[in-house]
């Protein structure tokens, strides 16, 4: 009885599974073997990819025509400044002395030309009365044009040594906002060779630019105000937009590669972009609205029996690019369908042509390529 019951249980457990096993079979070969997705209308937008800098619209170094010491300072970063605001005091002792000494050599210089004067009035008179000849008033003549000279170069170097005075005193050119100081107190600026830059002042950061290097092979799609779209690191999930102001024709040339600096215009009214940010810019060439799409993913697609046999089902050779091959499945049967294709935007792809409809299912890959079944059996007994 007891191997009579093991039997029983034994042949009933070979009966389940081969039951289920030729069900799942047959339920598994009525699944369609493709990943489908239909066809539908949206909207495409043809952007090119680029990275930039946001800079001031107008940035201007500040700096200093004379040589000292940094007494004072009037400003730090980020202040806000008006046109003619004091951002800095150099020590005026050395130019104070040489402005004294200048008016020395005036008054020396003016008191040479009074007496060479009042010396010519007194030989004219003895002139007229033949005491002297001609020739010795032109030479009273000559010595005061010399010191009439001299006074006007007196006079000169009085003011070049006022101004230079003046110098020591650093005002702003433009109102806006200090972004850079590059000085401090005691620091000695010598401007001998070059002039250095004590400030960097923005004139309105509620309009910025963004300098953009595109590459040779993008630029001729781009234009004067075209659209633009950019993201910055500080706020990934915040989309920017400006307009293209210029396109620059000097070309920069590094290891072979041709890029030229494109200048777009961008609305700060926020204050949420600040200058040297990295802006990933992208450029809207073209959009169509309402258009029939397909996902790129089906125009990738290439059945793995055309592959392996070069069977005569194969995507049409053009001279167009736009050219392309689909491949519909309507009641389970693939067809290839010639299809010419507009814009895309990375994700979707225009289709010009009529060859399909909206709702119609195009294959975006096979669930289970040959290769895949050949490589991978697998036994499942649940």
């Amino acid at each position: 009885m007891r191997n009579t019951q093991s039997f029983v249980i034994t042949l009933l457990l070979i009966v389940s599974i081969s039951v289920y096993w030729f069900t799942r079979d047959g339920s598994e070969r009525k699944v369609n073997p493709y990943l489908t997705r239909a066809l539908d209308r949206g909207d495409i937008i043809q952007t090119i990819s680029a990275n930039g800098t946001l800079t001031p619209v107008v940035l201007v170094n500040v700096g200093t025509q004379v040589s000292g010491t940094v007494a004072r300072l009037y400003a730090d970063f980020n202040d806000e400044v008006k046109i003619g605001q004091i951002l800095a005091e150099l020590d005026p002792a050395l130019l104070q002395a040489q402005l004294q000494q200048s008016n020395a050599n005036l008054l020396s210089a003016q008191t040479q030309y009074n007496i060479t004067k009042s010396k010519l009035e007194r030989h004219h008179m003895l002139y007229t009365q033949g005491f002297i000849s001609a020739e010795g008033l032109d030479i009273i003549k000559q010595e005061l044009d010399a010191t009439h000279a001299q006074l006007a170069v007196s006079r000169a170097q009085v003011e070049r040594d006022r101004a230079n005075l003046n110098y020591s005193i650093i005002k702003s050119p433009i109102s806006g906002v200090v972004i850079a100081r590059d000085i401090d107190i005691g620091q000695t600026v010598a401007a001998n060779f070059q002039t250095p830059v004590l400030f960097q002042i923005a004139q309105d950061l509620r309009e910025m630019q963004i300098n953009i290097s595109v590459s040779e092979a993008d630029i001729g799609l781009l234009r004067t105000d075209q659209l633009i779209n950019f993201t910055v690191d500080a706020y990934q999930n915040r989309t920017f937009f400006g307009t293209v102001k210029q396109v620059r024709l000097n070309p920069t040339i590094q290891e072979n590669v041709v890029t030229y600096n494109v200048i777009a215009m961008v609305n700060n009214d926020e204050g949420a972009l600040l200058p040297g940010m990295t802006a990933n810019i992208h450029f809207v060439v073209d959009q169509r609205q309402n258009v029939l799409r397909v996902s790129n993913a089906a125009l990738r697609y290439q059945p793995d029996d055309i592959e392996s046999a070069g069977s005569a089902e194969t995507r049409p050779h053009s001279d167009s690019d736009s050219q392309t091959t689909l491949y519909r499945l309507t009641d389970g049967q693939r067809s290839a369908v010639p299809v010419i294709t507009g814009i895309t935007d990375g994700n979707y792809t225009e289709i010009v042509t009529d060859e399909l409809r909206e709702g119609d299912m195009v294959i975006l890959r096979e669930k289970n390529s040959k290769k895949e079944s050949t490589a991978q059996f697998r036994f499942r007994m649940f």
